[in-house]
């Protein structure tokens, strides 16, 4: 994947500093550059310990996620990307669609608090490797440096 094409794509396209629209954008922007994903999405920190759903792209979602649970959770706590290979295999993993195997999880952090998480999940066992991982977290770069989120 030619992660340094999406990334001036996508800051082509967030043409507003409006988080909720850039939000929106990125979500669909990625589901649509990237080959075997079923769910792409943001999770915003709606009150301390707690992940609520934001704009996505994919089936309907869980929703809250505590950050004692699943890989958002991981994530959200370490504010450290979770890349796990096997979602049965992760401790708490919330099964919110049983046809994901794989997950990415970067945390968004804006002035050192977390705002949220993309959430990135696979039907493909170890979709995602450590190339996609660093591009991804670009993309979420990109994203935070379009973004007003005042």
């Amino acid at each position: 994947m030619d992660y340094s094409l999406l990334g001036r794509q996508l800051e082509a396209l967030l043409d507003s500093r409006d988080w909720l629209t850039n939000s929106a954008q990125t979500a669909a922007f990625i589901q649509h550059s990237l080959d075997q994903l079923n769910w792409v999405g943001f999770y915003l920190q709606s009150s301390p310990g707690w992940l609520t759903l934001g704009p996505f792209q994919g089936k309907p979602a869980c929703n809250p996620i505590a950050f004692e649970h699943g890989v958002c959770g991981a994530a959200a706590r370490s504010r450290l990307t979770q890349r796990v290979d096997d979602v049965h295999a992760f401790p708490g993993h919330i099964a919110c669609d049983a046809a994901s195997r794989s997950e990415l999880v970067v945390p968004i952090v804006v002035d050192d608090r977390l705002w949220g998480v993309l959430d990135i999940d696979s039907p493909i066992e170890a979709r995602f490797s450590a190339e996609d991982q660093a591009g991804i977290e670009r993309l979420c770069e990109i994203f935070k440096a379009a973004s007003d989120f005042d």
